[in-house]
Order: C-alpha cells, then structure tokens, then sequence
C-alpha cells in the first residue's frame, strides 16, 4: 500500500533530530517574502520507549494535581475572610455582612470607594488570568528545547507547593488581602501546571509501546491511512482519560481524607480546621507528585538556537506560529473557539461557586460533600466516556460536541435565578444537582478538549501549540471575570452574569461543531510539519 508521503515524512520514527532556525514557506508560492523564520523542535528518531512506571507516575502526578486546594478550598477561604473583612451597604459601615439581619449585599473598601466581595473575587481571577497569560507568552513554547519544560513543570509545581501551605497564615479577616495574594499565586501556579504538564501528553501518547507498533505497521503498509489515524487517536484518547480519570481519583480521595478532619466534632470547631485541611491536600499531591520528576524519561528538545534566550523566543515562536493560520486553519478555528468555550466555561464555574459559597456560608464541610458528588462522578463519567468511545470508534469531536451541550445548560440554567428566587442556583439541592451534572459530562470535556488540541497540533511542536492551547484558556479567562464583576458593580445581583455566559458558551459550541474538521486539520498539521523538517 502507497501511502501519502507527507504522512509517511511526519510519523516515521527514523526521522534525524532537527533543531533551529528554519524557514516557513508558504507551499502555494515560491515568492521569498513568503517566508518566515520560526524555531522549531522535532520528532528525535531516539526517544525512549514510555515505561509502564513513567506513565503511572505521570498519571499520578494528575491524580495529586486535582485542583481541589488551589481551585476549591483556597477560594472559598479567601471568599470567607473577605466577606467577615466586609460591611453590609445597606447597614452602612460598622456592620456585619454576616449578621442574620444582613440585606444579602456585601463590600470591601477598594480604591477610595467600596466594591463587592464577588466582584473582588472575579477581579483576583482576572489579575490571575492576566499573569499566566504573560507566562504561556514568555517562557511557555520555550519549554520545546532542551530539557526546559522539565524544569519549567518543577518550578511552578514547587511554586504552587508553597503557596498552599503558606494559607496556615489566614486565620483572621483582617488578612483577607493576603489571601487574595496566596490565592492568585497558587491559582495562576496551579493553572501552569495544567498547562506545561498536558505539553508533555503528546510525547508520551507517540512513545508507547502500541503507538510504535501501529506507526510500524503503517510505515510497513500493513494499515490504511484512516486506520492509522483512528488507532493512534484511540491511543491518545486512552491516555487523556485515564490521566483525566486518575485526576478525578485524587479529587475523590482527597476530598474522603479531608472528613477525617472536618467532621470529628474537635476538630470541626477548630477555628484553623481550614488551614489544616489545605495542608493536608496540598501534602498529598506533594506525596504522589514528586515520582513524575524523579522517573520522567529524558526526551528533550534540540538546543536553543545561537543568540536566542528562553525570554524572547516565546514570543517569536507564538508570533511565528500564528502565521501558519492559513496552512492549519482548522487547528486555529479550534483554538478561537475554545478560547470564548474557555472563558465561558471557566467563569461560570467561578460564579456558581460564588452563589454556592454565599448559599452554604462557606462551610468547608458542605464544599467537601458537594466536591464528593461531583469527583466521584467524574470519575465514572470518564471511564464511562472512555469505554463508550472505545467500543463504537466515536471520533473525538463527537464526544466533545455531547460535553458542550451541557456546558451551554448550566449558564442557562443560572440565568432562570434571574427572574425568579424559588430556581436557578437559588436553592441547595441545585448545587447538588449541579455538582453531579458538572461531574458527569465536565470532567471528560477536559479530556477531550486535549485530546482535540493533540490531534490538530503539528508533531513535534507540543511547547508550542499547546502553549497557543493554554494561552487560549487563560488570556480568554481575562475578559469574562472583568465582564462579569462590572455587571454585577452596577446590578448588584449576582446571576445577571449568567446571560453573558450563556451567548458566550453558545457561540464557541456552534463553532467547534460546524467550523472544525477534525480530518482535514490532523493532516494539515501533519503535512505542515513534515514540510517544515523537509
């Protein structure tokens, strides 16, 4: 069987390590201004086999990194010392925002005026956002040379470490805005762990065992063009869920080891039981984290090219990759769409967790039984999800499309609170509701969003395209806390963010499901690389 050589080029495990300054050409003109200089990394012909051990010491530094301190447990503490550090405008100044005579309403002195405790909330989100944006521009595509991104992945992890068991110090309102500062560290520490940990999914995904068999046996004309793609698509697939799966483990676990301390009547009365509990999630990620680094196999990248340095060529490399837009437009309709699904996505769940804070009066009893629901049916959802897609083949998209329809109900759902107070978001056992729903169908959105990022990025230049990935998360979440906090300044009232949310939502869905041809770029990206290596 005569296979395509463009196909053949990219996938061939013979291929000599190539690093430097290379020139882009536009394939549709021999025209030199055409040409643009970008410095790439490439498929190394000698990357070491993944071993059974590195890829459970991969999956269970997910399974430490499940979010539940950085994202959870350190807003909601944050989100308490704030509102205990606060005044009801309606009482005027002096008063309690806590007080069972309390009007709803609560702010904080910001700026030479007041602003309140949800918009400060959404602000320390956007600030946050905003920093790992200058991050993922910076230094993020840097991480494709050398052994950099190992590093980078370390730094920010111990970052992240320290931020946490630095929250020992909040134990009294008067320190709110010192939570403020430990929260957005860890939250933009946590998000660059996402983000520098999932660049390194691909690599692994091309170095198993049976992606190496079945790129064999499609070199050797043994499997068709389309089944090839399916196999090593079902490859990275098992990878993503199962890493996406131990990660909802450790949501499960963690959450089951903080009622060890939360519900012993002791310890429940303990002023610092919330201190002690981010401690004791932020030491067990510390516990199953640290094996990856140990045990990661050496696949680095070429050298940084001569008169380069790690601070510059992020930006040249995303400004470079930004141009190939016309040969991959397909991968960058992806990433326009995920960049407003993102933002969409992202704030929704910060706002619901704001109303669910204010509903259940920051109790991290009810945060821990509530984040229970949804991890353990997270991690059903994602082997359910997995063995679905497995058993029939689904394309990825297709189980992407199915988790986007639920992203667009839960904003809607919200924006019902809006005209009335007996339903959305108003009542307790919706946040229950909520928190099952979320797990069901959010947790294999993570999944499959990488998955879709994987298949649609060039081989060979992970750092970078999945830099474009996390850039198109983190700078899209600037804009919805800003958009949101502004609202709700001027209404007062929390869920007319919600109508914001849910156009947001809806437009990106639309998108990825009629304006991404998952075929099509997968071989554009593949052709493109193979163009550059040629």
């Amino acid at each position: 069987m005569t296979t395509p050589p463009e196909l053949t080029i990219a996938n061939n495990s013979d291929l000599a390590d190539v690093g430097g300054a290379v020139n882009i050409v536009d394939s549709k003109s021999d025209n030199k201004a055409d040409k643009t200089t970008v410095f790439i990394t490439a498929v190394q012909k000698d990357e070491p086999l993944v071993t059974r051990r590195e890829l459970w010491t991969y999956y269970l530094y997910y399974n430490g990194d499940n979010g539940v301190g950085p994202l959870g447990y350190t807003q909601t503490l944050f989100q308490g010392l704030a509102t205990a550090a606060g005044y009801d405008p309606v009482a005027g100044p002096g008063s309690s925002c806590l007080a069972d005579t309390a009007s709803g309403q609560c702010v904080l002195p910001w700026l030479g005026g007041t602003k309140s405790v949800a918009s400060v909330v959404l602000v320390a989100n956007g600030v946050s956002f905003a920093i790992m944006t200058a991050i993922f521009t910076t230094i993020g595509s840097a991480g494709d040379y050398g052994t950099f991104g190992r590093w980078l992945l370390f730094a920010v992890t111990v970052i992240c470490w320290a931020a946490q068991y630095a929250c020992m110090a909040l134990t009294s309102p008067d320190r709110w805005k010192l939570a403020m500062t430990l929260y957005i560290i860890g939250f933009v520490s946590y998000g660059a762990t996402l983000v520098f940990y999932a660049a390194a999914f691909p690599r692994l995904a091309r170095n198993t065992p049976h992606s190496r068999k079945i790129r064999d046996k499609y070199e050797n004309g043994e499997l068709s063009t389309e089944e090839y793609e399916v196999e090593e698509s079902m490859e990275k697939n098992r990878i993503s869920n199962i890493s996406t799966a131990h990660s909802n483990i450790g949501y499960v676990v963690t959450y089951a080891l903080n009622l060890a301390l939360l519900l012993p009547p002791k310890m429940a009365n303990d002023p610092k039981v919330a201190n002690y509990t981010l401690a004791l999630d932020n030491s067990y990620w510390v516990l199953l984290g640290i094996w990856w680094f140990i045990y990661q196999l050496p696949r680095p990248g070429p050298p940084l090219p001569k008169g380069e340095n790690y601070f510059t060529i992020g930006w040249k490399q995303i400004w470079a990759a930004l141009k190939t837009y016309k040969h991959m437009p397909y991968t960058f309709v992806y990433l326009v769409a995920f960049f407003l699904l993102a933002d969409g996505l992202n704030t929704t769940g910060t706002l619901v967790a704001i109303c669910q804070n204010d509903k259940f009066s920051f109790s991290f009893l009810q945060s821990t039984y509530l984040g229970l629901s949804q991890a353990m049916t997270s991690t059903l959802s994602t082997f359910g999800f997995w063995y679905i897609q497995r058993y029939w083949k689904i394309s990825t998209k297709k189980m992407f499309v199915v988790t986007n329809v639920v992203t667009i109900l839960i904003p809607l759902w919200g924006m019902i609170g809006i005209w009335t107070n007996k339903f959305g978001f108003r009542n307790a056992w919706e946040f229950w509701a909520y928190n099952v729903v979320s797990g069901l169908f959010q947790a294999p959105y993570y999944a499959f969003s990488q998955t879709m990022m994987a298949e649609l990025s060039p081989p060979g230049f992970d750092n970078m395209f999945f830099g474009l990935f996390g850039l198109s998360n983190r700078v899209s979440s600037m804009v919805g806390p800003n958009v949101i906090q502004v609202i709700i300044d001027k209404t007062g009232d929390n869920w007319q963010g919600f109508p914001f949310l849910f156009a947001l939502c809806t437009a990106a869905s639309f998108l990825i499901w009629f304006g991404v041809d998952i075929t099509k770029g997968r071989r554009d990206a593949v052709r493109w690389a193979a163009a550059q290596r040629g």
